[in-house]
């Protein structure tokens, strides 16, 4: 199967490791389901294909910076009088926060992606092909894609000339992989979270990344 590379830039970025959980601590490098959700932004049909990410290039040295954020700890009451109410009377900071952010900033990265097909899908790999390559030279994209966080918009080009990656060698250790089956398309009320992780590994500044069926992908046991 061929891929599609596509250059993904930006100002900031955070892809929150899922062991710190009240604080915001990022990966050096971006998630594949990081990846697959600004591709997605681009280019998405759920009941046809997923994307599949295989490589990530970093084409810039990581560099950190902190912060605080103001984050909002509960849902909106489904009644917007009830919301509206609540801010009226002094009590709309008690589901706010403020949490510490360590982020990554001047951020830029190659990716490489492939297009899978569902077997249920009766048109060809070679039209999805099309219309992403085609969304992604026009700079089309269902909603604004972003780099961890919404307010982290990101930025993107298909990926033509020619770019070395840096020059660095970390081990990542366990990373998320995904928190979705991505061959459960369907999202209903008993729909629960689905989180793979693996072995991520920077080798010259590449990180390759097992298919989602692969055995070196950890799931949880049934």
């Amino acid at each position: 199967m061929k891929e599609i590379v596509v250059d993904i830039w930006g100002d900031f970025a955070c892809f929150s490791r899922p062991e710190s959980k009240v604080e915001r601590l990022t990966y050096p490098v971006p998630t594949p389901s990081a990846v697959r959700g600004v591709l997605s932004a681009i280019y998405s049909k759920p009941n046809e294909f997923y994307w599949q990410i295989t490589q990530v290039e970093v084409l810039t040295k990581p560099s950190y910076v902190t912060f605080k954020r103001n984050e909002v700890k509960e849902k909106i009451p489904e009644q917007p009088k009830e919301a509206v109410q609540v801010d009226l009377t002094g009590g709309g900071n008690k589901g706010r926060t403020q949490r510490q952010t360590v982020a990554l900033k001047n951020v830029r990265y190659r990716v490489h992606a492939k297009i899978c097909k569902r077997p249920e899908f009766p048109g060809t790999e070679e039209q999805l092909y099309n219309q992403a390559l085609r969304r992604i030279r026009t700079g089309q994209c269902f909603f604004q894609p972003s780099l961890g966080l919404r307010e982290f918009t990101a930025y993107f080009e298909e990926g033509t000339e020619p770019v070395q990656p840096i020059d660095l060698n970390l081990d990542l250790g366990l990373m998320l992989y995904d928190v979705f089956d991505l061959h459960e398309y369907a999202v209903t009320k008993k729909t629960k979270p689905y989180v793979t992780l693996f072995r991520a590994q920077l080798k010259n500044g590449i990180m390759q990344i097992p298919d989602f069926d692969s055995p070196d992908v950890l799931r949880p046991e049934v």
